[in-house]
């Protein structure tokens, strides 16, 4: 049994204070759309840390927190190796009760490969795979601790029963292959959200990395793509508009007769990067009701940090390896290695990781700070006042490259609600940003499925 979450997680919070006060000595109370002001009363203005402190974590476990993306291996959902145990993964079901995350969306993933019928192929048993494992970790490994939820009634039925809750994206459609009855069969396997692509153009639609060459196979969605759209209206999915081009997600606002979200993007504005998404695309996502999901991926939130950030790392892990006579390898080099030498070099490079990490605070951080929660809540602040609280969540892209100082994992969750209660917003506005607001976009994409259904 884990300790209760109150006092773990003031344990934890309080060996991050000194860092976040840093990053947060600027407050900015965001303007908002919900009545409740965000301005403390005097004796909330008057508290210590350590008292603030303790009202986010009372915060914490009152609201439903949910991040709506979190990668998977199917090898870590076997009877022998799973989310039962803290494995080295940045969720897994210790790290989720450590940090009070209630809902996890585990994600199908599918990499972009050839349009063709043996990539179709490859891609559906995959897909398949992925949804089969999601499946046998709450059905028959863990149902006494975690239970998959496929409506907003279902998630506030399993956490008031003390369960943590598993939900279902797609990213990518490419393995829905040129069968559209494909896409009902992954909502009958509990799917709720879709990408009509990843990275690298697919059959429905082009792809955000098309800006790399501005070489572009669809101009937008192709006609399958249009199709689609049609389908995921009809049997209930929310369209995710996170990894597809300006122009594909563009086209999706004018077909859909339903909200859509982006599962796992940030503002443009403050961080040049082509997964971000505009003014433009903010205000029209706005304007079509749907929401958000501020993303903790340090290239994402803020490119110039990060890389600064990245660079005095890989000074320090190369002076080092230098050090032993080890050569720092690139990726392709690594991948061109046997099987042997890439295990060799891997543990290699595990004892010069382990040497960097009692270094890494004085000789990185001090003189490029990582990419923290404070830079994450500045891009919610940055939409909140954009297109109002409402419109706005919270998703991590854990295991799948996400992960940034003081939300590096599930275990840390509680800190993003400390930051938030530091920024001024109130305990309601907190709920909608965990939760409530992607819940509401959920209904309305269900009730207007039934409705279609029903014409």
């Amino acid at each position: 049994m884990l300790p209760p979450l109150r006092s773990l997680k003031l344990i934890t919070a309080i060996s991050l204070l000194t860092a976040l006060l840093a990053a947060c000595s600027e407050e900015a109370a965001p303007s908002q759309s919900v009545t409740q002001s965000t301005q403390p009363p005097a004796a909330v203005a008057m508290e210590t840390e350590q008292q603030l402190i303790e009202r986010a974590l009372g915060i914490h476990e009152r609201v439903i927190t949910l991040d709506t993306h979190a990668d998977i291996n199917t090898s870590n959902f076997t009877p022998d190796n799973n989310y039962t145990s803290d494995l080295d993964t940045q969720v897994n079901l210790p790290k989720m009760e450590q940090g009070g995350l209630d809902v996890a969306w585990f994600i199908v993933y599918t990499g972009q490969s050839t349009l063709d019928s043996e990539g179709y192929a490859a891609a559906y048993a995959n897909a398949i795979d992925k949804f089969d494992a999601i499946h046998r970790l709450a059905e028959e490994i863990a149902p006494d601790q975690i239970e998959i939820a496929y409506n907003s009634d279902d998630v506030r039925r399993i956490t008031a029963g003390g369960k943590k809750v598993a939900m279902i994206g797609v990213e990518n459609a490419y393995p829905v292959g040129l069968d559209m009855s494909n896409i009902k069969d992954f909502q009958e396997r509990g799917g709720r959200y879709m990408s009509l692509a990843h990275n690298g153009h697919s059959q429905f639609s082009d792809s955000n990395t098309g800006e790399r060459d501005q070489v572009w196979l669809h101009n937008g969605l192709s006609g399958m793509g249009k199709e689609a759209i049609a389908e995921m209206n009809r049997w209930g999915i929310m369209i995710d508009v996170s990894h597809p081009s300006k122009e594909a997600i563009m086209q999706m606002l004018d077909l859909t007769r339903a909200p859509l979200i982006a599962s796992h993007s940030s503002a443009r504005a403050l961080s040049e990067h082509s997964r971000n998404l505009d003014d433009e695309q903010l205000l029209r996502i706005k304007e079509n009701g749907g929401v958000v999901q501020t993303v903790a991926f340090g290239s994402y939130l803020n490119a110039d940090k990060n890389t600064a950030h990245r660079e005095a790392l890989d000074n320090l892990i190369g002076t080092i390896a230098a050090s032993l006579g080890v050569e720092v390898l690139s990726f392709p080099e690594i991948n061109a290695l046997s099987e042997t030498e890439r295990m060799i070099y891997r543990s290699r490079m595990d004892e010069i990781n382990a040497l960097a990490e009692p270094r890494i605070q004085a000789e990185v951080d001090s003189i490029a700070p990582p990419v923290g929660v404070s830079d994450l809540v500045d891009h919610i602040d940055y939409m909140v006042d954009l297109i109002g609280l409402e419109h706005v969540g919270i998703s991590s892209d854990f295991d799948g490259g996400g992960g940034i100082s003081g939300w590096n994992d599930a275990s840390e969750t509680s800190n993003v609600t400390i930051e938030l209660v530091r920024r001024g917003y109130t305990e309601e506005q907190i709920g909608m940003l965990w939760s409530g607001n992607l819940l509401r976009v959920l209904d309305d994409v269900q009730r207007i499925a039934a409705e279609i259904q029903a014409e």
